[in-house]
């Protein structure tokens, strides 16, 4: 969401004022959308959760009666310690597996110097004031690989503020200059006199403390660090013996368990039920309408399961898709041969053309593609008269509770987030309208004063969720006699991600730079290009899939380089390191891929070796893959060497899983992921038929990291472009054939 350029910040600022307005309950999806912008209000505003209170403490805090009881010291949002000698990280970001509770919680243990033993990541609240992401304006969300970016100061001196306090005590209870107290693994101490105390021992006088102004605040070098660039054990801890929390694992007093019939095609809308048959279990309870399908509800998953596949159901489909994948992607070759909207136009394209010496010309296909998170859709929702709770893998906390409050007729701050641990989601809990947990909302507004869990199967989620938009993109390179790339032509069809959100107010002149974006910012120095855009209308609902645009951008872009460099009898390494010459660190991390795999040495034979590299939300990748092709056409991915730039690395280990983690998740789309449409219903339903990477298909992966001064970025998305094209770049090298659609068939 990096594409949130300052006009647009400033007009979501003045419409994040207030939210007193009423909410009719009952907008279809597409209402819902283009009403998004109009109740975009109070988000940054009034979202005033007493974080000081001892009741809320008690239950965001994993401590002591005592300290719950106020015996704490809170010197900011972020830092809490209380007499237990705990101290525990405030953490605004959602942790889905990307390691988020522990690099943000390692940026306040290295400037408060507190043991990495003594350290519990917390989530915070829903407050877009105090925990909103500094990189997206006046909202608390995560996403776009931000976590770390837009909280790497932040966290820093929240803790070296609390350091600050805690020394500040010490000297007032010892009488001793402050300038000769130190502190070292949560020991405070004045090494003369032998003097020293714990963080626990010294909270309740450092809460008397005056907040020292952050600009007295000294942060540490990076020769200082001690914990910045260490392999920390990880801080989400239960994953591996089934204690961490999920909304699948809530469990609250007489809590019911929902599930939603949706219609079988996109558009439709119910016009009559039966529910005679599944009213006809004691298990369950109540069968309901809402605005997008018939809900019921029952005392536990399995009742509403069954209960939900007997109802009886008439749907409207007078406005529903029809259409099959066959169709849209012919009328996107076809509109792509058309003009579109002008994301980037360097030169003059077109008299570059017309003078070179050959013209090469791609057509590229991308599919629909799910976010297929291992812990489906669920929310578990309790509404009362005048506020609601909710309890969640929480990614967009501001959206959520505006959307939310907006269906409620409630001010913001009335709507409680209860944020848990997220079983995966890439992109898909950042949703928009908010769509999953509305829809609790809706059913569990008809049970008022009981909560209830919404559950979506798999199967709900392939067949009326979201989806990476499909994409065609015709791409055009001209070469001069002597293989020089004097022009490049790029067009891309698909379907805007920003429209009808709050975000398309950064949709410009037609452009919506999410589908653009790694071509409109393609680095290589070509004197002539021009990217163009046709963003189509479809009735699937589309939204960000982890790397957003950059999905389909580093395919077309980084195999249609390799295709010209081959055609030019050029090295694909080599033209690349000449074309970004005023990139060194699209250069670097080249450079070290290619190194560490070994570029010039010899495969054996039916091998292939590829390369590609890409920069998104600010990190700078580079992979090379190896493939071995049998007789019979099949290959098998063997080996990937990946080199990353992303600044000051925070955790080396949780740098490396996010990169081996993209590297598998790219995978999957180029070998084997795709979401089909036939009569306008979606084709795949599960695992078996929407596949995901295998085990036995996941390469040997190296990763190496590059050392940096620079600011952090983030690494959660940036793994994954690069894999695809780096594995159909090998391909071709071993085949001779190029792999234009997604994904790669043999």
């Amino acid at each position: 969401m990096r594409w949130i350029d300052n006009e647009t910040r400033a007009e979501l600022e003045k419409n994040l004022q207030d939210m007193n307005g009423s909410a009719s309950g009952h907008e279809s999806r597409s209402e819902s959308r283009r009403n998004f912008l109009k109740v975009m209000g109070g988000v940054g505003a009034g979202l005033t959760l007493a974080i000081g209170s001892p009741g809320v403490l008690a239950k965001i805090l994993p401590r002591s009666e005592a300290a719950a009881a106020g015996e704490m010291f809170a010197p900011n949002a972020f830092v809490r310690i209380g007499a237990d000698n705990r101290v525990a990280v405030v953490i605004k970001h959602v942790e889905m597996g990307q390691g988020t509770y522990t690099g943000l919680a390692s940026l306040v243990a290295e400037e408060l110097d507190a043991d990495w033993e003594q350290i519990d990541s917390v989530g915070a609240p829903a407050d877009g004031k105090r925990y909103n992401n500094l990189h997206w304006g006046p909202m608390q969300g995560t996403g776009g690989s931000s976590a770390i970016a837009n909280s790497y100061q932040q966290m820093r001196i929240a803790g070296a503020t609390a350091k600050a306090m805690l020394i500040a005590a010490a000297a007032q209870r010892w009488n001793l200059p402050a300038a000769e107290i130190m502190v070292k693994k949560g020991v405070v101490s004045h090494p003369g006199s032998g003097k020293q105390a714990s963080f626990g021992e010294l909270a309740e006088l450092a809460a008397t403390i005056p907040v020292p102004d952050e600009s007295t605040i000294r942060l540490k070098a990076p020769g200082e660090f001690t914990y910045i660039g260490q392999p920390l054990p990880r801080k989400d801890v239960g994953k591996t013996d089934g204690t961490a929390v999920y909304t699948q694992d809530m469990r609250l007093d007489g809590m019911l368990t929902a599930m939603v019939a949706h219609p079988p095609r996109f558009g439709a809308k119910v016009k009559s039920f039966d529910a005679e048959e599944a009213k006809a279990s004691n298990r369950v309870v109540d069968v309901i309408e809402i605005p997008t399908g018939i809900a019921v509800i029952a005392r536990d998953y399995w009742s509403a399961k069954v209960a939900r596949d007997k109802l009886k159901i008439d749907w409207d489909e007078s406005r529903a898709m029809t259409r099959n994948t066959e169709e849209m992607m012919a009328e996107y070759r076809a509109r792509s041969k058309e003009s579109g909207s002008v994301a980037r136009n360097d030169g003059d394209v077109q008299g570059a053309f017309a003078t070179a010496h050959r013209v090469i010309e791609a057509t590229y296909e991308f599919p629909y593609l799910a976010h297929a998170a291992m812990e489906p859709m669920n929310c578990v929702a309790l509404v009362n008269r005048d506020s609601c709770e909710i309890w969640n893998g929480e990614q967009f906390q501001s959206v959520d509770q505006m959307n939310i409050g907006k269906l409620l007729g409630l001010p913001a701050e009335k709507v409680k987030l209860n944020m848990l641990f997220a079983g995966g989601s890439f992109g898909r809990r950042a949703n928009p309208v908010s769509d999953y947990l509305v829809e609790a909302v809706h059913i569990a507004r008809e049970k008022m004063g009981t909560p209830v869990k919404l559950v979506w199967s798999r199967e709900d989620d392939m067949h009326a969720g979201y989806f990476r938009p499909a994409y065609v993109h015709r791409v055009r390179g001209g070469m001069d006699a002597e293989g020089n790339i004097v022009g490049w032509e790029q067009h891309i069809v698909g379907q805007s991600i920003l429209t009808g959100t709050v975000f398309g107010q950064g949709i410009k002149n037609g452009v919506d730079h999410s589908s653009v974006e790694g071509a409109s910012t393609l680095p290589y120095a070509i004197p002539n290009l021009r990217v163009a855009v046709t963003s189509t209308e479809e009735k699937v609902p589309v939204q960000w899939w982890r790397s957003v645009g950059h999905t389909h951008t580093a395919y077309s872009t980084e195999t249609f380089i390799d295709e010209l460099a081959v055609k030019a009898g050029q090295d694909p390494l080599a033209l690349r390191m000449k074309l970004l010459a005023d990139h060194p660190r699209w250069q670097g991390v080249l450079k070290l891929a290619a190194d560490k795999a070994g570029w010039s040495k010899t495969l054996p034979k039916g091998w292939g070796r590829g390369v590609a590299v890409h920069e998104s939300f600010n990190t700078y990748v580079a992979q090379v893959a190896e493939v071995s092709v049998a007789e019979d056409g099949k290959f098998k991915v063997e080996r990937v060497v990946c080199a990353v730039d992303c600044g000051v690395p925070i955790n080396p280990d949780v740098i490396r899983a996010q990169m081996e983690g993209g590297i598998g998740f790219g995978l999957a789309p180029a070998l084997v992921s795709a979401i089909t449409f036939k009569d306008g219903k979606v084709v795949e339903s599960n695992f078996h038929n929407y596949q995901v990477l295998r085990i036995n298909q996941m390469p040997e992966v190296e990763v190496h990291i590059v050392p940096s001064a620079e600011p952090p970025t983030g690494v959660g998305e940036p793994g994954v472009p690069p894999i695809a094209p780096a594995v159909a770049n090998a391909l071709a090298a071993a085949t001779g054939k190029r792999y234009y659609t997604l994904p790669i068939k043999v």
